[in-house]
């Protein structure tokens, strides 16, 4: 994980290997695994910093996913290695954004490459699963759950 001041957001990185079912009929990443590696780097992102869905429900909350867009970059192919960040970034509204980079750090021989693959913006909120509504101040109510919360980043201006 890379080390952030008090300025920038929370980042967090994972590291995955690209599966051969992963491909779609063009030999490369299918367009919506690409989602499901933003969706990996968001739970561990939650998971490291103390917020797992058991934790989350035991407080009545679950994070919801409210839009994602991406941007594809390069193509990538089965065998490879990639990195995905997952960056917090809170405000004062209800709404909160998650984006993420994919990059490819090794290609199928193992060698080391640096190359941006997509870049992934998510909006996302936290659910009062009782109320069915999303909480105001969700940065505080994740901080307070969270045994981590540094990782959340800074309480937003």
């Amino acid at each position: 994980m890379a080390a952030m001041s008090a300025e920038q957001p929370a980042r967090f990185v994972v590291r995955i290997g690209v599966r051969s079912y992963e491909m779609d009929v063009n030999g490369h990443v299918n367009h919506a695994v690409y989602h499901q590696y933003a969706e990996h780097a968001r739970m561990e992102h939650f998971r490291a910093s103390g917020l797992s869905e058991d934790v989350l429900a035991g407080r009545e909350l679950t994070v919801v996913l409210l839009s994602t867009t991406v941007h594809f970059r390069a193509e990538l192919r089965a065998g490879e290695t990639l990195e995905v960040d997952s960056e917090i970034a809170f405000t004062r509204r209800k709404p909160f954004t998650m984006s993420h980079r994919i990059r490819r750090i090794a290609d199928r021989a193992g060698t080391p490459v640096d190359d941006l693959a997509a870049e992934v913006e998510c909006t996302m909120g936290v659910l009062d699963v009782g109320t069915r509504r999303l909480v105001a101040d969700p940065h505080a109510r994740l901080s307070a759950a969270a045994t981590e919360p540094a990782l959340l980043g800074p309480v937003p201006d």
